[in-house]
């Protein structure tokens, strides 16, 4: 295979992580980080080398972390039950199939269900599916940051 043929694959493998990074419970970060892994290969780790793929994957495992925090977070600074962030789960994987609205409600639906089912208190189950919605937020700024620092860290590296 030609060197284009294997960077057009490592440029849509970041462009649908970058993409993918906008939606919970989509591995987006890995994505991009496995397209900048590719791009590095390509060049003979030349131009990107270990100690920036080390930055890179350091990164990668803090975004990966900062979704899971994000959530529980949220689910706990309102009193959220376990059921609650395990049915938020749910929902932001039922919610992917659904679209961006989905995406967007899955958390906090599954949140509201798994603490009404746990909890049986409709203001209270409202409650931790909106704190777990917001915490989610948060953790999808979070991962947003992560992404383009990681961009710039490989454009620099690249270029430098």
């Amino acid at each position: 295979m030609s060197p284009a043929a294997w960077w057009t694959i490592a440029a849509l493998l970041m462009l649908i992580g970058a993409i993918g990074s906008f939606l919970p419970a989509v591995p987006g970060v890995i994505l991009v980080f496995g397209g900048m892994l590719l791009g590095a290969w390509i060049d003979g780790f030349r131009r990107i080398g270990w100690a920036t793929l080390t930055i890179l994957g350091l990164l990668t495992i803090l975004a990966l972390l900062g979704d899971m925090l994000g959530a529980i977070i949220g689910a706990k600074r309102v009193g959220a039950s376990r059921a609650a962030l395990l049915g938020a789960a749910i929902g932001a994987l039922a919610g992917i199939f659904f679209g961006l609205a989905g995406a967007l409600l899955g958390p906090f639906l599954g949140a509201t269900a798994g603490e009404l089912l746990s909890r049986r208190q409709l203001r209270r189950s409202v409650r931790a599916g909106a704190g777990t919605w917001i915490g989610l937020a948060f953790s999808l700024v979070f991962r947003l940051i992560i992404v383009f620092t990681m961009f710039a860290v490989f454009i620099a590296s690249y270029v430098l």
